[in-house]
């Protein structure tokens, strides 16, 4: 009977964090329509900028598309340097990896990588092959109690936390108390906090469909009640700070301290691939180059990928990362003097143009798309049903004459979008 008991229970715990039946029933359909319209699985080759010539190859290449999609905020992916880095790392080697556990040996390249990312963002940096084993490595510990003195935390996750965070609700489920409250409620947040000794909030930092977290209420309750920071910040770093740190990072002491985690991508505004950990202690540094299992039991990232990564790391170190983040702050208020977002207004490089209907905002994709501009369509399980819109991703290596063309295809067919009038701000020339 206690047998029994406990599979029912586990089996409840399972269905509550796990509907991935339920979620591709209810999204199929829409799915269907993005690939019917060509919206989604698109092949390309690089040319120059953020455009790209749609097709499979030469032979099929067809008309250039500028790219709205891409998440590389500061155009870094195209840069010399990261390309360079990737290819000097593979000839230095003669290899692209080393199929061995990285607890048994490591290219001293990616031991490079992570020295030179701590001192960039004073931590202790681990490098993953993407961020969302980063974060698999760091759940399980996260619940374990290891990172909260020995206690069991109660794990509350912000309901608009990224799928890569949100994955990972069962195998903390298994080991401690999961709960998922409203975006951004700090109340709510406060009210776990004193109820319980130990708790631990995962959020994003900067969110993949616009806006933030609130990190200065969120370091108040970590100062009051001993909260414990589990913060992605993929979208957010190399945007803000002075060597690139991060929306997150930049907001914290010089100390990050033990009751803080950020992880963060190599493969958005850091223009190279990959993920990273940042932590504020040696020993959580030990604790989890022994136990996260990916650090454990995967290989490192690529050479390409930490060569590539080296190169990153000297344009952060220059004066090219502050004009980039200015040359991206002025394309973000190009667009917003002819668009209207919910985001209008804020610092960050994400917009997203609400339409509601599912079926209207494929269409107006597609028609954007054979006007010339790559955007996403954001249509249900990524947001909720009847919320579909188009997410635009606005970089600095976006031409401002291209910006205003895709503005003016978008208030063609959303003509609520547009803007209000505001004060003319001076715009610097395009740089």
């Amino acid at each position: 009977m206690q047998q029994r008991s406990e599979s029912s229970s586990l089996d409840r715990s399972t269905r509550h964090f796990r509907n991935t039946d339920y979620v591709v029933n209810e999204s199929r359909t829409y799915f269907d329509a993005v690939h019917a319209a060509g919206l989604m699985a698109l092949y390309g080759r690089s040319t120059s900028g953020r455009a790209f010539a749609l097709g499979t190859g030469p032979s099929d290449s067809r008309s250039e598309v500028i790219d709205f999609v891409r998440c590389s905020y500061l155009g870094l992916d195209n840069h010399p340097m990261v390309v360079a880095g990737a290819i000097e790392a593979i000839q230095a080697h003669h290899s692209l990896h080393w199929s061995c556990a990285r607890t048994r040996l490591n290219f001293d390249l990616i031991a490079e990588l992570e020295s030179t990312l701590s001192d960039m963002f004073s931590v202790r940096v681990l490098a993953f092959s993407t961020v969302m084993l980063a974060n698999l490595g760091a759940m399980p510990l996260l619940a374990s109690g290891q990172l909260t003195g020995g206690r069991k935390p109660v794990v509350v996750f912000d309901r608009s936390a990224h799928i890569s965070l949100a994955y990972h609700k069962p195998v903390v489920a298994d080991e401690t108390r999961v709960e998922t409250i409203a975006h951004n409620d700090i109340d709510a947040l406060e009210r776990f906090c004193r109820k319980h000794s130990a708790v631990a909030y995962v959020c994003d930092g900067v969110y993949s469909m616009g806006g933030t977290s609130p990190i200065k209420e969120l370091r108040q309750l970590q100062e009051h009640y001993g909260l414990f920071l589990y913060v992605d910040d993929a979208h957010g770093i190399s945007l803000f700070g002075r060597e690139g740190e991060g929306f997150a990072r930049s907001q914290f002491p010089q100390v990050l301290g033990d009751r803080t985690i950020i992880a963060a991508s190599l493969g958005k505004g850091f223009g190279a691939s990959g993920g990273i950990l940042m932590l504020g202690t040696a020993d959580q540094e030990a604790l989890f180059r022994r136990y996260s299992i990916p650090y454990a039991f995967s290989v490192a990232p690529n050479l390409a990928a930490v060569g590539a990564g080296l190169g990153s790391c000297k344009i952060h170190r220059s004066v090219e990362l502050s004009e980039r983040q200015g040359r991206l702050a002025k394309r973000i208020e190009v667009f917003d003097r002819r668009v209207a977002t919910a985001e209008q207004g804020n610092s960050l490089p994400i917009r997203m143009i609400s339409i509601g209907s599912e079926a209207n905002a494929i269409a107006i994709a597609g028609e954007i798309l054979n006007a010339g501009f790559y955007t996403s369509v954001t249509f249900f399980p990524t947001v909720a049903r009847g919320k579909a819109g188009i997410r635009v991703c606005i970089t600095a290596d976006h031409e401002v004459g291209d910006i205003e063309r895709l503005c003016d295809c978008i208030l063609e067919r959303v003509p609520n979008a547009t803007a209000k009038p505001r004060m003319a701000s001076a715009l610097a020339s395009d740089s």
